[in-house]
Parts: structure tokens; C-alpha cells; sequence
């Protein structure tokens, strides 16, 4: 297949997408474009982003995905509040993750796609359960790291979006596949944002050391 032929599918998937996936798209873009301002509007977008993802998510079959974007809508939610209330205060410090912390994460990843594969494959119609579950627990193991802010967190949120790309593609959600590529470009620059923070935060300690 060459250039052209892929330009016309990628056209086609386009013209089908529908205002709903379009407006989950484009308040997605929005809520990751304010959260690079720390603009505290970033909130609302990501709530109403993820509510109509949602939506999406149940119609194309991915029930673990919507159950993920679920988690997302609460913790927006929480965020939004939390933000009001300590906005003011010092975050926590980026550090990378100790041995404990990644005992826990690696459970997190593969006890959660047993867990969740199981329960796609015996009590729903989804006819992708195995990949579904996958991209749904290393999700959920990076939204975990990302909460301690552990820097690893990038790491296993691209892990998600990596095979999200081409499962959204394969359901036809081509402009979520394209969000998702666009998370995956974020999160890499993210990684290396964090690893330069890290590095002064420690050449800080040192200065207050001596």
C-alpha cells in the first residue's frame, strides 16, 4: 500500500468521526494545553472531555478504557478541588521510584490485566478483552506513580498510549487515536521536562548540604 492509499483511509476515518468524538478531542487538546499554562480551567475541560469519552468508549466496545476514563472524571473532580483549596502550598518533590514502589506498580500492571481481561472476556461483549485490559493497567499503574509524582510515570503512561493508538484505530476512533498520539509526544517530553527538574532539585540539596 502506498502513501496516498493511507492518506484516503486516514481522510475517511476522519469523515466519519462524529461531533462526539470531536468535542472529547478538542476539550482533550484544551485540558493539556491549560495544564502546561497551570491554568486552573484545565479542570472543566478534562471533566468534560472525559464525560463524553465515556460515552465513546461504551459505544466502540472498549469497556476497560471507559471504566479508566471513569477513574479520570472522579480525579478531576478531585483535582479541581483540591486545587482550590491548596494551591498555594508546595508541591510534592519529582523523584524516582524505590524498589517497594515498583513491586507495586508492576502488580498493579499485570494483577490488573488478569483481573481485567477476566472480567472483559466472561461479562462483556468486547471482542479485543486482552488488549483492552493492557492498556488500561499500565494506565492505571502510571496514574498511580504520577500521583506520588514519580518520574517513571511517563514511562508506563506511554507504554498505555502505545498500544492505545492502534486499538483506537482498530474501533474506528481514528481522532482519539490521534489525541492519544499526541498524550504519547507530551508524555516523552514530559520525562525528560521531570528528569532536568529532578536534576536541579538534587544539585539544590547538594548547595544546602555544604
Amino acid at each position: 500500500m502506498n502513501l496516498n492509499h493511507w492518506i484516503e483511509l486516514f481522510m475517511e476515518q476522519v469523515s466519519l468521526t462524529t461531533a462526539w468524538e470531536w468535542a472529547a478531542v478538542l476539550l482533550g487538546v484544551a485540558e493539556v494545553l491549560l495544564a502546561k499554562a497551570n491554568n486552573i480551567w484545565l479542570y472543566p475541560a478534562g471533566i468534560a472531555s472525559t464525560f463524553i469519552g465515556i460515552y465513546v468508549l461504551l459505544m466502540a466496545g472498549l469497556y476497560a478504557e471507559s471504566a479508566l476514563n471513569i477513574y479520570y472524571l472522579v480525579m478531576s473532580i478531585y483535582g479541581w478541588i483540591h486545587w482550590i483549596r491548596r494551591r498555594d502550598a508546595p508541591p510534592v518533590k519529582i523523584s524516582w521510584s524505590t524498589r517497594r514502589e515498583w513491586i507495586v506498580t508492576l502488580v498493579i500492571v499485570f494483577a490488573g490485566w488478569l483481573i481485567l481481561y477476566l472480567l472483559l472476556k466472561n461479562f462483556t461483549t468486547s471482542n479485543v478483552p486482552l488488549w483492552d485490559a493492557w492498556v488500561s493497567s499500565t494506565a492505571w499503574a502510571g496514574m498511580w506513580l504520577l500521583a506520588g509524582r514519580k518520574i517513571e510515570n511517563w514511562i508506563l503512561l506511554n507504554i498505555s498510549n502505545l498500544f492505545a493508538i492502534p486499538l483506537l484505530c482498530y474501533k474506528h476512533l481514528v481522532m482519539f487515536s490521534a489525541l492519544t498520539l499526541f498524550l504519547f509526544i507530551v508524555a516523552f517530553f514530559g520525562f525528560f521536562s521531570w528528569l532536568a527538574i529532578l536534576r536541579k532539585q538534587k544539585g539544590a540539596e547538594r548547595l544546602v548540604t555544604v
